[in-house]
């Protein structure tokens, strides 16, 4: 935002915003909030999530705007968060931004739980791992995960 400038910046919101949600749409996710440059997605089935975040990677990948290419990095967790109203409260939703921070540019990362999940012949998951974040269970595995 510095370098581009606020139309630009905003820019490149909108079109990486445009692909992330219509990515989480088309895999019958629901946006529960938008947190500035992200996102919180929920799902009735990890492998819905985990598609959508891959497609949102693939969206965002062709965005450019002023030079400035984006790379997305995202997160899936399974749980059981609690609703209040149109949100979602609770261990897990921290335990899922946690993965998601845990993610690097690029990079789809998802807890164990989601792993575990996942149909194998739709999925390759990288060596499980602890996630070592502060707030994060210490019996928290996460990995990688990419289409087969």
């Amino acid at each position: 935002a510095l370098e581009a400038g606020d139309e630009a910046a905003f820019e490149l919101l909108r079109e990486v915003g445009s692909g992330v949600e219509g990515a989480v749409s088309a895999r019958r996710g629901r946006v529960v909030k938008r947190l500035g440059d992200g996102l919180m997605a929920s799902f009735l089935d990890p492998e819905h999530a985990v598609e959508a975040a891959l497609d949102a990677q693939y969206a965002v990948a062709t965005v450019e705007v002023a030079g400035h290419r984006p790379r997305l990095r995202a997160g899936a967790h399974l749980g059981r968060p609690r609703r209040i109203g149109g949100d979602y409260l609770g261990i897990d939703v921290n335990v899922a931004a946690r993965v998601a921070d845990g993610a690097g540019a690029g990079e789809v990362l998802i807890s164990e739980p989601v792993a575990d999940r996942l149909d194998p012949a739709h999925f390759t998951t990288g060596r499980r791992r602890r996630l070592r974040a502060a707030g994060a269970p210490r019996e928290l595995r996460v990995c990688t995960v990419r289409p087969t």
